[in-house]
């Protein structure tokens, strides 16, 4: 039977991956802060359904994931989706710090801890929810988008040390634009695409183990002409107000 830990399960992507995954037979475990919200999964198929308790803000939270692979009996697949993001174009420090916090050093910590975890067990798939925002930097959330280059440049470092290595650890980095979830709830974004609409696309290329996967095809448009800008024009455009 395969094996998924879903971090990142209590709304939003995370959560309906970890429906798709339970639906399709696999055995699921399910780690978060709030984990009320998580027993919901596991009084669906209590038989297949694992809920561990962890943050990957604290040190220990790589602990935990160990665990639900334990309680699993193996990790075939890593599916991340934690992560904080907030417009801030006065570079508000506790907003600032936190993204960071979250999105790079609980990235790192929890996708590391994965990846050598599947590198000592015979392999693994890895599979993270990134973000546009990584393409360029964004001054109306240089944090946001700073920390998602980082969770890009990362994971394509990690591919290359498993191709290297022969470790068996494979990729997919899910890179979508704005979805509706409670992410940017109360907020309004062009090309907005139900969660609906988006789920199956992700979970699509996570099955099958596509190296990147922007979601969907208008922001392949989008990303393909933030990267043709030339940085000195991209850096006189305004997307904020003074």
């Amino acid at each position: 039977m395969r094996k998924a830990v879903v971090l990142g399960a209590t709304s939003g992507i995370g959560r309906a991956i970890a429906e798709m995954l339970i639906r399709d037979g696999w055995t699921v475990g399910i780690g978060s802060r709030r984990t009320e919200l998580l027993e919901e999964l596991r009084k669906s198929t209590p038989d297949r359904v694992f809920v561990e308790p962890l943050d990957v803000r604290e040190s220990t939270a790589d602990e935990g994931l160990l665990r639900l692979a334990e309680r699993l009996g193996g990790m075939d697949l890593f599916f991340y989706a934690p992560g904080i993001g907030k417009q801030n174009a006065d570079l508000d420090p506790g907003i600032e710090l936190a993204t960071v916090e979250t999105n790079a050093l609980g990235f790192t910590r929890m996708v590391g801890a994965a990846y050598r975890h599947m590198a000592e067990h015979g392999g693994g798939h890895i599979a993270v929810v990134s973000s546009i925002a990584g393409v360029r930097g964004l001054s109306p959330a240089p944090a946001y988008s700073a920390t998602k280059a980082l969770q890009h440049n990362y994971i394509e470092a990690l591919s290359q040390l498993s191709h290297a290595r022969g470790a068996g650890v494979t990729f997919t980095e899910i890179r979508p634009g704005f979805i509706d979830t409670d992410f940017i709830a109360g907020s309004t974004y062009p090309m907005t695409m139900s969660l609906q609409y988006a789920a199956p696309l992700i979970y699509r290329a996570v099955m099958r183990r596509r190296p990147e996967a922007i979601i969907d095809w208008r922001w392949h448009i989008v990303v393909w002409l933030m990267k043709i800008v030339p940085g000195s024009i991209w850096r006189r455009i305004r997307l904020t107000g003074r």
